[in-house]
């Protein structure tokens, strides 16, 4: 059986393209999660956070801690990126009068904000779109934490 050597180009190409299309359509939720470690830096654990949203239904607040330089670093990380909405990502370190504050438009995230909080305690929160969430007299030996969530 002889076949038409142009016939088979085109059936490789198409075969080809097809292929090529499927690698390249990759999902949206196959996108890197982003990470408190990647907006903060990857030295920087977490070790509080506070959903913003029902059940964090819009995002979630990372506060992290570097032990190597002493300093909280805030994040406002939203579950599902999409069109610019007002965020915001804000420390407060009462004791030494010391704060840091990230307000504006955003995709994903706000922040990072950097503060010196070794042995103190600090006042966090953020906001996405109209949800704002306040903790205050975090990570403080001793001292139970307030936390607020309100719609504004």
């Amino acid at each position: 059986m002889r076949v038409n050597r142009s016939a088979l180009t085109v059936v490789a190409l198409a075969a080809l393209s097809v292929g090529t299309t499927a690698v390249l359509a990759t999902p949206a939720s196959a996108a890197a999660k982003i990470t408190p470690q990647m907006v903060c830096g990857k030295s920087y654990s977490t070790v509080n956070s506070a959903p913003v949203g029902s059940h964090g239904s819009l995002g979630t607040v990372y506060l992290t801690y570097n032990s190597a330089n002493g300093k909280n670093c805030v994040a406002t990380i939203r579950t599902r990126p999409g069109t610019a909405v007002s965020m915001s990502a804000w420390i407060y370190v009462g004791d030494t009068d010391k704060s840091a504050q990230d307000y504006g438009q955003y995709t994903s995230y706000a922040g990072p904000v950097y503060v010196h909080g070794k042995a103190h305690c600090v006042d966090w929160g953020g906001n996405i779109a109209n949800v704002y969430v306040q903790v205050s007299g975090s990570n403080c030996a001793g001292v139970t934490e307030h936390r607020m969530s309100s719609t504004r």
